[in-house]
């Protein structure tokens, strides 16, 4: 399982130093190429609700073979792709094959792992996560150095193949026997208001923050986008909606409410951070595609060393302790990259080994204390909700990034400037997760909430 979300992982970051190539090969805006990047996340994002109780409904193998499928086609078709528009709609597509893939992976770990070892398999699952983004930038630099920016796509052919055969041979057709309704008025909401609202945000200076066509602007189809998701949210409420896609009870879970805006913060900053990074190296010193991916691999590298151990530790009755440091790390290194940016890249290198730690000290832990002292019956919906959390803050962190870039850049025509501001936003973001971290109890056990009504995604444990 691990195999295909090692792949889905290292197709978000070996997207990042190609942007320079891709604006030059399809002759593309930096809205355009932010966008390649920004319409995976988003239909990445919001189907995950939705692809949790699929894998339900019909076993988690089967979407997940369903996701690489479609994940793989798409990968083919984005390095095919001859413009802007093509490869914005293709990333598209791959998107919707992550989002079914990603909660399977998550279901069989807390199907398999009881909650005192479930700590270890996340730290190798955060692990991978580490490794991947590692991998991305180095190959994906040595690719569109040696063979263009489409083989970053085309690398996903054979690997894709391999995750196929593996999941084919070794994973169980587990079956968790569940019959769904599907909120569908839920569905459209949602995604209507994300997609609206990241749009607005992120074309905003596109459009001279104006009108987009005929009577309708900016203002507008942000505010149109934000009213949408309210709407969601009251309707998730309401008592006529028996089983809603995001069942809001779950949220009395102090931890799991905590661990989610947490988790926000990290898919936000972490995002956000590589983005502009990746493009001022190339842009402002000059780096090839493959320095940008040299220089940033030890960040990966260090998150994945230390999420290993880290996840381990995430079992003590002090686990909340490792995110409260790991937020303080990444939002100091981020808070020196700020300063180091006028410098030799090369002298970057310390800032973003302590931004690695930082992440490696977050993610696995975050995701133990967030879902372990969830009763077992929120257990399905609390994976849905947790994975969404994370790819929305991704969201937001490449769309966020990408309009600061674009409207410091109109401001000044300094791109240093412009890549500081966006870094100063980051780093005002991680206050928030470490104050969520703070505030999250000391708690070990799994509570005992036996009256609690099941939203619709229980995880059935063997014995």
């Amino acid at each position: 399982m691990c195999v295909g979300f090692f792949m889905i992982l290292l197709d978000t970051t070996i997207v990042n130093v190609a942007m320079p190539a891709m604006i030059d090969g399809l002759r593309a805006s930096l809205n355009d190429i932010i966008w390649v990047n920004s319409a995976y996340l988003l239909t990445f994002a919001v189907p995950l609700l939705l692809t949790g109780r699929l894998g339900d409904r019909f076993g988690p193998k089967r979407v997940y073979l369903t996701g690489l499928t479609i994940f793989v086609l798409a990968s083919l078709t984005c390095g095919l792709a001859t413009s802007a528009e093509l490869l914005i709609a293709a990333r598209a597509v791959q998107g919707l094959g992550a989002a079914a893939m990603t909660p399977q992976t998550m279901a069989f770990i807390t199907h398999l792992f009881p909650p005192h070892k479930r700590g270890a398999a996340l730290g190798v699952w955060g692990s991978v996560a580490g490794f991947a983004t590692v991998s991305g930038p180095l190959l994906g630099g040595l690719l569109v150095t040696t063979l263009g920016w489409e083989w970053i796509f085309f690398v996903n052919l054979p690997l894709g193949v391999v995750a196929l055969v593996l999941v084919l041979r070794w994973v169980p057709d587990w079956q968790p026997g569940r019959s769904h309704r599907f909120d569908v008025l839920g569905i459209v909401l949602c995604c209507l208001g994300l997609g609206l609202v990241v749009f607005g945000v992120q074309n905003g200076e596109h459009y001279g923050w104006g009108r987009v066509a005929g009577p309708i602007n900016i203002t507008e189809i942000i505010v149109t986008g934000a009213v949408l998701l309210v709407v969601f949210v009251l309707w998730q409420a309401a008592g006529r909606n028996t089983e809603p896609l995001l069942p809001l009870r779950i949220f009395g879970n102090r931890n799991f409410s905590l661990g989610n805006v947490a988790n926000v913060i990290i898919g936000f900053s972490v995002t956000g951070l590589f983005v502009p990074l990746v493009l001022f190296v190339q842009t402002v010193p000059k780096l090839s595609a493959f320095e940008a991916g040299l220089l940033t691999a030890p960040t990966s590298l260090t998150s994945g060393v230390v999420a290993f151990f880290a996840g381990r530790l995430s079992n003590g009755p002090g686990a909340k302790y490792l995110p409260i440091t790991g937020f303080v790390l990444l939002g100091g290194g981020i808070a020196v990259l700020t300063l180091q940016l006028g410098g030799s890249p090369w002298l970057l290198l310390p800032a973003l080994v302590v931004v690695g730690a930082g992440m490696g000290m977050v993610y696995a832990p975050l995701t133990n204390i967030a879902t372990k002292t969830l009763d077992p019956v929120l257990m399905g919906a609390g994976s849905g909700i947790y994975n969404t959390s994370r790819q929305f803050g991704g969201v937001l962190g490449s769309a966020g990034t990408g309009a600061v870039l674009q409207v410091v850049l109109a401001a000044t025509g300094d791109f240093t400037t412009a890549t500081r501001g966006a870094l100063l936003m980051l780093v005002a973001s991680t206050v928030v997760g470490v104050t969520a971290a703070v505030l999250m109890r000391r708690e070990t056990g799994v509570q005992d909430s036996a009256g609690a009504s099941d939203p619709g995604l229980p995880v059935t444990r063997p014995s």
